[in-house]
């Protein structure tokens, strides 16, 4: 099937390139007019917070809409002079756009207006709710309203704005921008041709174009969070660049061994556009896989990350073909200054470093093992939650309102804790005020209001704010504590029903409930990739050792994500604004990315490996020939990655930089401790053993035949020849 398709993109190269612009350009107007907006959908049935969020939106019309702040700080905020000031800006928002009504802490009417002034009266807050909820709303909505404020600090008191309306919501650009020009630079010195290098960059550009635009078309029907375009952006980039890099080098290879380049095309389709179509699969269904985690925005995740990766799979085995077509023998044209074809000899660095490692198996494999261990040992103190604006950068005045609130009322003020009470009458509503009050009394509980309910309502709402803030691991101590024994001897006998929700509330709920799955997520990945690895090489200690390996990797970089967001070590650095947990779905999707693009360096490393053993039945010798032969592809693609990824980390957006940092250091790792050292030293101490497999499981294991290998045809060892990846500037 993939040589017709090659031949057929070949041959009918226009009809080809004229449908995949048509395409781009038609899906990114759809896109462009009806894309739907994002959200941050959270659907959890079974949670207690689920259902107190359930419980507000039936009986308390307008509850969902956004409700955020506007704060001010001064020396004394009740002062006549400022609270003149202050009372004319509140005037002025009251009427702004989209604004249904201001809770001035200055208002005689406002019930609750004392409690909006902190004890030492240095800041005050008024609550800014709006007509619609906040994905609802026009993005200028907070703009418009922050520019009403004009020069404060004259007047004599600082005004910042927090919640979701003022939080500035990157949309991306120039991160991708940053990762596409590494891209290019690394290209350059790989292929030495300004031609060969924007085929890749070209097949990448075409995936994203048209994933991100499905990714707005879908965000009507699906729930998509509002970094769910920069995620797709980030994975669609490097696996499109890199699956192109393979088979543009197995293309040039085969021109330069003589063939035409219809023949060149079909047979790097064949092979390295098979290798691409299985590595890129997997990635699909290990991000699909993620359906069973039950989460609206997960699933909303999965479908964005997992649309790009098989746009870009699809460009590379079809969009490429065509465009090769028309480049034809011109491939090495627009040659760089250095750039010249070399044969080096088969004994290159990469030859000699494996024949070192082989020769010191044991202590080189015992030291990549304590190294990746080592690494992976903060994972045992992870803390999953959810980041909110206190971890935002300290420019951003959504992050000062959020700290002034904090100062001013307590680090649990940002931590509003809300319980709704189900009352199924009025006699029953009578428990209320003694329920709120045994919330109040409860270890951990700062404050809680009088219980807000209206003879004949069905619902009570005591608002609770706890004395830790809401990142803090004793905060879900209060919310377990509220739940587990406040509560239920509260409402014993009294037909209450009450549920503990809000945003601190719903966050631990979320964790809990992945952190219960993602054991079995893992798990299921790891033993579909040892049953692929399995048929693939015929072989079980290679897949055996991959997934330890893997998991290992994987850990490592799990264990660093810890270290910079969550202890906060060398934070500052890459403009972390303050350390916090781990948002509970980034280590879950992570390992589903980094799965498949483990298994593609592994597939085209051990292939090669697997190929130079059937040949010679040299262990040994395999090991370090494979090695040569792939270290500059794989060395090649890795950097792309890890510069595409890592170009991520410098955005605005906290869970873009988690992503861009864990993807783009456990790309690393993979690329320099597992290919350089583990994989050289544990074939070696395995040696024969490698390639065992019980007969019994052989027959019940189907094979797959895939050309992982993505380098040119190697001609036979005696020849001394290695491919021609790069020029003279090339990477060793």
């Amino acid at each position: 099937m993939l040589e017709r398709l090659a031949r057929f993109s070949y041959t009918r190269r226009r009809r080809v390139l004229v449908a995949w612009i048509l395409v781009l350009v038609g899906v990114s107007i759809l896109g462009g007019a009806f894309g739907g907006k994002t959200s941050m959908s959270f659907k959890l049935p079974s949670s207690d917070s689920q259902k107190a969020f359930d419980l507000l939106a039936a009986d308390h019309t307008g509850a969902q809409n956004e409700a955020d702040k506007v704060v001010f700080a001064a020396k004394n905020v009740t002062d006549p002079t400022v609270q003149a000031h202050e009372t004319a800006l509140l005037d002025r928002i009251a009427k702004a756009s989209h604004v249904a009504s201001v809770q001035s802490p200055f208002d005689p009417a406002n019930r609750s207006a004392a409690t909006q002034i902190s004890k030492d009266k240095t800041v005050a807050f008024a609550n800014v709710v709006f007509d619609k909820q906040f994905q609802d709303l026009p993005l200028t909505v907070g703009d418009k309203i922050e520019a009403l404020a004009g020069t404060t600090a004259s007047q004599g008191f600082q005004v910042e704005f927090g919640g979701n309306v003022f939080q500035s919501h990157s949309v991306g650009g120039a991160s991708e921008l940053v990762g596409i020009l590494a891209a290019i630079v690394i290209l350059l010195f790989a292929f030495g041709s300004l031609l060969a290098m924007g085929l890749p960059i070209m097949t990448a550009l075409f995936g994203i174009g048209i994933g991100l635009a499905a990714v707005k078309l879908l965000a009507n029907i699906v729930s998509m969070p509002d970094f769910a375009s920069q995620l797709a952006s980030m994975i669609g980039i490097g696996v499109g660049i890199d699956y192109a890099l393979f088979i543009v080098t197995r293309y040039r290879q085969l021109l330069h061994d003589g063939h035409d380049a219809e023949t060149s095309v079909v047979i790097a389709i064949k092979t390295s556009g098979k290798a691409v179509l299985f590595a890129g699969c997997t990635v699909v269904i290990s991000l699909l896989g993620m359906f069973l985690m039950g989460l609206s925005f997960v699933n909303g995740l999965a479908i964005g990350a997992a649309l790009a990766v098989l746009i870009t799979m699809c460009a590379s085995v079809t969009l490429l073909p065509a465009v090769l077509g028309f480049v034809g023998h011109k491939i090495d044209s627009l040659a760089l200054p250095w750039a010249k074809k070399t044969t080096t000899t088969e004994r290159n660095v990469w030859y000699r470093w494996s024949r070192f490692v082989q020769k010191h198996p044991a202590p080189m494999a015992m030291f990549g093992l304590v190294v990746l261990a080592s690494l992976a040992i903060p994972v045992f103190s992870i803390q999953l939650g959810g980041s909110d604006q206190g971890n935002l950068p300290t420019n951003q005045t959504a992050r000062k309102a959020y700290d002034l609130l904090s100062k001013g009322f307590g680090p649990g003020f940002n931590g509003q804790i809300l319980v709704a009470i189900k009352v199924p009458d009025n006699a029953a509503g009578a428990n209320l005020p003694a329920v709120a009050s045994a919330i109040a009394e409860t270890n951990g509980v700062a404050y809680a209001s009088p219980a807000i309910w209206q003879p004949g309502s069905h619902v009570g709402i005591v608002s609770v704010f706890p004395t830790t803030s809401p990142q803090d691991t004793r905060t879900v101590d209060t919310i377990d504590r509220l739940r587990k024994d406040t509560l239920p001897a509260a409402v014993a006998g009294t037909g209450l029903q009450p549920h503990v929700g809000g945003a601190t509330a719903l966050f631990e709920d979320v964790s809990t409930i992945l952190g219960q799955r993602l054991f079995l997520f893992i798990a299921g990945v790891l033993a579909l990739s040892f049953l692929l690895l399995m048929a693939v090489f015929r072989s079980v200690f290679v897949p055996l050792k991959a997934v330890i390996v893997n998991l290992l990797s994987i850990g490592a970089s799990y264990g660093l994500l810890v270290l910079i967001f969550q202890k906060g070590y060398g934070a500052s650095l890459i403009g972390v604004g303050k350390k916090g947990p781990i948002e509970s779905f980034v280590p879950m999707m992570m390992f589903a990315i980094l799965f498949g693009l483990s298994m593609d360096y592994e597939v085209f490393l051990l292939s090669r490996i697997k190929e130079e053993y059937d040949r010679t039945k040299d262990n040994a010798t395999a090991v370090a020939d494979g090695l040569s032969h792939t270290a500059r592809v794989i060395t090649a693609a890795a950097a792309i990655m890890v510069c595409v990824f890592g170009s991520f980390i410098f955005g605005d957006n906290r869970v873009i930089k988690e992503f861009g940092f864990g993807l783009a250091v456990a790309v690393l790792i993979d690329a320099t401790i597992v290919r350089m050292i583990l994989v050289p030293a544990l074939m070696e101490l395995l040696g024969d053993a490698n390639w065992w497999i019980p007969n019994w499981l052989g027959r019940l294991i189907p094979a797959i035949h895939i050309e992982g290998e993505e380098m040119p045809a190697i001609p036979s060892s005696d020849d001394g020849r290695e491919p021609e990846l790069v020029g003279a500037g090339a990477p060793n």
